[in-house]
Formats: structure tokens, C-alpha cells, sequence
């Protein structure tokens, strides 16, 4: 059985999860793609429409391509969105890379909190429209 809709990742994910309430998600705030792959990949379904948050969590310490490419690797699906990171601008880079090579959307934040890195509840609604 294959899900409609699964949104993966951190905070941000939590936060368009509320925007998409039909999707079901895999993840939770203040995660790092590290912890996820260590902690959910075992839980991603195959979906319909896949929605990843990943990247703004990581630290020096965490090889992000390596954890974010090891992850997309795992997600059995066709559309798959990414909501860029609003800070980081070297794993900005490692997201679009990614994406490109798999044919995936990336999704800027066009909204942001004043803490500039979570979308403002427009910013969510923007990126749940796009996903739709």
C-alpha cells in the first residue's frame, strides 16, 4: 500500500506537516540528517509525494551529502520536494546537487520567521500549496 503523502525531516517538516495534515511524518525538531538516518530510515514508506526537510540541524560534524544522498537513496518515490535550508549556504548547495541529480523540486523558503530559518505560517502555506 503505498502512502499519498510522507514528509520527512526536522522542525520544518514538523511545521508543513501541519500545512498537509493527509501526509504522515517521519521525523521531529531539532533533528540533524545524522539522527535521521540513524533514527527513521528503517520508517520511510514508499509515497506518492515525498516532502524532505533536512540540513539546517547539521553541525561540522556531520557529513551532510553523505547522510543527505544515503537518505534520498531510501525514498521510494517520483515527486519528491526539498525544502531548502534558509541558513547554511554550503548545504544549500549539497541539497540542490542532490536534488538535480534525482530529478527532484526544490522549494526556497519564501516566508521566514524573524529567527530567518522557519518558515512563517505564509511561508508554510506557500510550500503546502507548492506540494499539493
Amino acid at each position: 500500500l503505498m502512502l499519498d503523502c510522507l514528509v520527512l525531516g526536522d522542525s520544518i517538516a514538523v511545521g508543513t506537516q501541519q500545512f498537509r495534515q493527509e501526509c504522515v511524518l517521519v521525523g521531529k525538531g531539532g533533528i540533524n540528517s545524522w539522527q535521521f538516518n540513524k533514527n527513521y530510515a528503517q520508517k520511510i514508506e514508499p509515497a506518492n509525494t515525498v516532502i524532505i526537510s533536512l540540513g539546517s540541524n547539521d553541525h561540522d560534524g556531520v557529513n551532510s551529502f553523505k547522510e543527505l544522498l544515503a537518505m534520498r537513496e531510501r525514498v521510494p518515490s517520483k515527486r519528491v520536494f526539498w525544502i531548502m535550508p534558509a541558513i547554511k549556504p554550503h548545504i544549500q548547495d549539497m541539497v540542490e546537487i542532490i536534488a538535480r541529480n534525482f530529478g527532484d523540486t526544490v522549494l526556497p523558503i519564501t516566508k521566514l520567521q524573524p529567527d530567518k530559518v522557519h518558515p512563517s505560517w505564509a511561508g508554510y502555506k506557500d510550500i503546502a500549496a507548492k506540494t499539493k
